[in-house]
Formats: C-alpha cells, sequence, structure tokens
C-alpha cells in the first residue's frame, strides 16, 4: 500500500497509470529489434544481414502491436485520449524532449551527414546500417539500398506498426479505421513497393512516388526529370501528364467533393506519419490566436516561394526560338502570369466575401509572383534567373523547406509541436488544397451547439490548432482552410455534436447568420435548410 499523500480534489487520479507487465515485455521486444538497428549502425559484424533485418523490423512491429493489444483491447470500445497530460513523452516532459532530440538528430543525420549511416561513395560498398538493409533492397529492385531507402522502410513500418494502434485506439469509429487503413495502403503499395517495382521494369525511369504530386514532388520538373521521362517514352510521358493532371485536374475535383482530407488525411504519406506514429503528440498544436496568424503568413509564403523556384527552375531549360519550341520562355512566362490572373480575377469576383481579410493577403502573394515573373523575364538567361543561377534557388529550397522544415523540424519536433507542425506551418500542398477547401469544396464539420457542453475535447485534440469548442458553442460550421478533415474532434466527442459531411454550397459558412440571429427572417433561414 502506497504511503503517498494525494492533495489533488480530482474525481479522477491525478497520477499516470504505470504500464503493464504485458506492456513492459512488449516495450523490450521492440527496444531489442532497435538495438538489432543500433549494432548494425555502429558497423557490429552482424553473420546474416538477411536474418538480423527481418528480426529486427519483425521484433520492432511485435513489440507495437502487443503494446497496442494491451492497451486497448482490455478496456471497452470508445474515447481513450485519457492520461495523455500525465505523461512525460505526451507532455513535454524529459522522455518527451530526449525522443524529439533523438529524432531531430537522426533527421539531420539522415539529410546531411548519410556516411555516417554507412552510405557507399565512390562505387564502395556499404557499411553500418545502411548495409543492413542491402538484402532487402535486392530483393525488390535489385540494388544496394541508400539512406533513402532506409528511411522509406522504417517509414513504412512505423505507419503499418502505429496504423494497426490508432485503429484499435478508435476502433469505435468506422471512419478512423477506413482511413487509417488507406493511408496504410498508399504508403506501402504507392509511396514504397510501386517506386521499387518501376525500376525493375525501366531502371532509366525517375523515381516516382505516384501519390505525390507538385509542390510537394518540387523535383519533378527539374531537367533532368523531365529529360529521363522524354527518354523511357511511354511510361515516362504518362508519369509526367499524370503529375499534370493531378494538379489542374484530379486535386481540384477530389477536393470539391471531399475537401482537403481525401489527401491530408487519407493519402498523403506526412499525414500518414502525422496520424500514427505521431497520434500521442496531437493535443500539442498550439491553439493561440498568435499561432494562426503565424501559420497563415508562413504557409503562404513558402507556397509562394515554390511557384516562383519551380517556374524558375523550368524558365532555364526552355528554348528561345518559336520554330524549334512551341513552349518558349516567354511563352511560359505568359502562360503563368495569365492563369495566376484569372484564378485571382475569379476569386476576387465570386468568393471575396467568404475571404475577408485573406483576400488581401492572397493579393500580397499574387503580386509578389508577378513582379517576379516580370523580374525573371528581363534577368533571366539561359542558365540564370534574378540574375543567379535557378539551381541555386532549387537547392535553397530543397534545403531550407524540403529537408530541414519538412524533415527535421516536421518531424523532429513531433513531442515539442505537435504532430502536424509542417503541415500546419509549412506544406504548400496544404495551402494550395486549403485554398481550394475554403473557396468552393462542398466539405464542411457540422456543429449542433445545442448539445455542446463545452468539455474541450475536439479543441484539445485538433492537430491543426483549430479552437473547434469555439465553433460548436455557436452551432457554427466549420470552414477553414488549415483542417485536413482528420474527424478526431468528431471521434473524441462525447455528445456528437460535430459532424464531417460534403453538402451543397448555399450556406456552407454560415457565421453572420448565426452571430446575427436578429439581423435575419429565422423562420426563412429554418425552411432553407
Amino acid at each position: 500500500m502506497s504511503n503517498k499523500l494525494n492533495h489533488s480534489m480530482s474525481l479522477a487520479s491525478p497520477d499516470a497509470k504505470g504500464i503493464t507487465t504485458k506492456q513492459k515485455i512488449a516495450l523490450a521486444i521492440g527496444f531489442v529489434g532497435l538495438i538489432i538497428l543500433g549494432l548494425a549502425l555502429f558497423n557490429i559484424d552482424l553473420p546474416n544481414l538477411g536474418v538480423f533485418l527481418t528480426a529486427s523490423l519483425v521484433l520492432i512491429s511485435v513489440g507495437t502491436i502487443l503494446y497496442a493489444n494491451n492497451a486497448y483491447l482490455t478496456k471497452l470500445e470508445g474515447i481513450k485520449n485519457d492520461g495523455v497530460w500525465f505523461k512525460s513523452i505526451s507532455s513535454r516532459g524529459i522522455i518527451g524532449w530526449l525522443t524529439g532530440v533523438g529524432l531531430t538528430a537522426f533527421y539531420i543525420v539522415l539529410y546531411f551527414y548519410p556516411e555516417l549511416l554507412g552510405m557507399g561513395t565512390n562505387g564502395e560498398s556499404n557499411t553500418g546500417l545502411i548495409s543492413l538493409f542491402d538484402p532487402l533492397s535486392n530483393l525488390l529492385s535489385g540494388r544496394p539500398a541508400s539512406q533513402w531507402f532506409v528511411y522509406g522502410t522504417l517509414y513504412t513500418i512505423a505507419i503499418l506498426a502505429f496504423g494497426y494502434k490508432f485503429i484499435l485506439k478508435y476502433r469505435h469509429n468506422r471512419y478512423q479505421q477506413l482511413r487509417t487503413v488507406s493511408v496504410m495502403f498508399f504508403q506501402l503499395g504507392f509511396a514504397f513497393l510501386i517506386p521499387e517495382f518501376m525500376y525493375v521494369m525501366n531502371s532509366d525511369v525517375p523515381y516516382y512516388d505516384l501519390k505525390n504530386m507538385w509542390p510537394l514532388n518540387y523535383y519533378n520538373f527539374d531537367q533532368y526529370r523531365i529529360d529521363a521521362f522524354i527518354k523511357t517514352e511511354t511510361i515516362g510521358l504518362s508519369l509526367l501528364a499524370l503529375g499534370i493532371l493531378s494538379i489542374f485536374v484530379i486535386s481540384p475535383f477530389l477536393t470539391y467533393k471531399y475537401g482537403k482530407r481525401w489527401y491530408c488525411s487519407w493519402v498523403c504519406g506526412c499525414g500518414g506519419l502525422a496520424e500514427t506514429a505521431g497520434d500521442a503528440f496531437r493535443q500539442l498544436s498550439s491553439k493561440k490566436v498568435s499561432a494562426w496568424k503565424l501559420e497563415r503568413w508562413l504557409i503562404h509564403t513558402v507556397l509562394v516561394f515554390s511557384v516562383v523556384m519551380t517556374t524558375a527552375v523550368v524558365y532555364t531549360y526552355l528554348g528561345y526560338d518559336p520554330k524549334k519550341y512551341w513552349l518558349t520562355k516567354d511563352v511560359f512566362l505568359i502562360s503563368v502570369a495569365v492563369f495566376l490572373t484569372l484564378v485571382f480575377v475569379g476569386v476576387l469576383a465570386f468568393k471575396r466575401k467568404e475571404l475577408g481579410k485573406d483576400a488581401r493577403y492572397g493579393a500580397i502573394g499574387y503580386f509578389v509572383v508577378i513582379i517576379a515573373l516580370i523580374a525573371m523575364h528581363f534577368t533571366g538567361t539561359t542558365d540564370q534567373v534574378f540574375l543567379i543561377k535557378a539551381g541555386t534557388m532549387r537547392s535553397a529550397y530543397g534545403l531550407y523547406i524540403g529537408s530541414i522544415f519538412s524533415g527535421v523540424i516536421g518531424t523532429g519536433f513531433y513531442p515539442i509541436l505537435g504532430n502536424r507542425a509542417w503541415c500546419r506551418f509549412g506544406c504548400p500542398m496544404a495551402a494550395i488544397l486549403g485554398f481550394q477547401q475554403r473557396l468552393f469544396s462542398k466539405f464542411r464539420i457540422t456543429t449542433n451547439g445545442g448539445q455542446c457542453i463545452s468539455c474541450g475535447n475536439c479543441s484539445t485534440y485538433c492537430e491543426m490548432g483549430i479552437d473547434v469548442r469555439s465553433y460548436a458553442q455557436k452551432g457554427e460550421n466549420i470552414v477553414r482552410s488549415s483542417c485536413v478533415g482528420c474527424g478526431i474532434c468528431s471521434a473524441v466527442c462525447p455528445r456528437g455534436v460535430l459532424k464531417l459531411e460534403n453538402d451543397k454550397l448555399d450556406g456552407r459558412i454560415n457565421s453572420n447568420e448565426v452571430l446575427l440571429g436578429n439581423d435575419i427572417d429565422l423562420m426563412n433561414y429554418v425552411n432553407k435548410k
């Protein structure tokens, strides 16, 4: 019997519940798998790499599965987010900070010092951790592993193992189960296996994650990739066409039908890792107004940078002579300017009231891009734009946005900033989809304010930092550009206040009608419903 005095007035236990014996065994099994990876990292000579790699990945997966089984199958179905603020790892405690430091260090080494992982250079064989993955890489594609193959394998294992844990945790909610199975499927098939099989079929085809699209795969329009697509003829041109159709046709149509959730919560690999391995950290996202203001400025700044950078890269390898090239440098710049102008004018003409102050911010971004295009025309040469090499811009974007922001900060800072820091503050794809969702998507989260008890679960567990409760208390539809439609707010609501819906566009944004109800004909409003 414990002699510890408990001064808490809470009806619930204020202390974190300890882990069970079965959970300790599960953790030990998983740690053994990690130890094997550590032995390989420190160049310990393992006699059979294939056997040890299999053992490592299986032990990590089995440990996670056994832990999840004991954590959730021993309880009734329902909300299982209790105790997160009493656990060091999920409340920015010492374990949380150590986890963040460890993840950050791993990403720094992965991106900038792959030789420390054993990456062979100048034709030399791999050593260390990367050599441990050689048997699997040779089995799938017939080539030695790289640091990206190691990362992709571990990334996939994390989504599959923690995805299983997530499914058990939210087994009372069919929506959560379906979307988790979806991200597991797309990561395993489209991001991991298919690119490896494509290399076997045609090694000249550049690596292509079929579920990624610009601006996430910002490298897709680099000259070496365009040349490779053209060289491989049918398959290469098909992939190039798919990339263009995804940007201008497939993505806008699916966003109109289902909101940005079709991608951010059902397909995207970054979102998949955030929802599965990062689920324990979703409550750490800041709900401050200052964070919301920073989010809007930062994510759209990254988007403008990606547009200008991609345009500059494409501009440098286009020709001048219209007799040889139908898509010349001037035609390309004019086309980009016309397209952006049509979008901007259309938004101002038809959606200005719905955007409010954001229309002004959009205007700033539009004029920045247009001025950049004009400057590009007057300062562009064969290999330079803005009097500097376009490759320098591409490298800067890849380093600061593609590596440091999305990888080191975006994932390494899960235990500090929450699981969607990259999606919320930096992802240009999220910015585009959010813009489309706000303007013309049928998706919204409807609220039944009369049932809200102001428990705050919805706001606490919103990974995108949205104060969902404030909408629910007013009975106001939630139509936010940042909302990824994960549905956790609905899943943790004890009263069924929130519902994810696709419906007609009329009345989707109803803040004025709700807040200023005495200024409208309420009976006419009800009849319209």
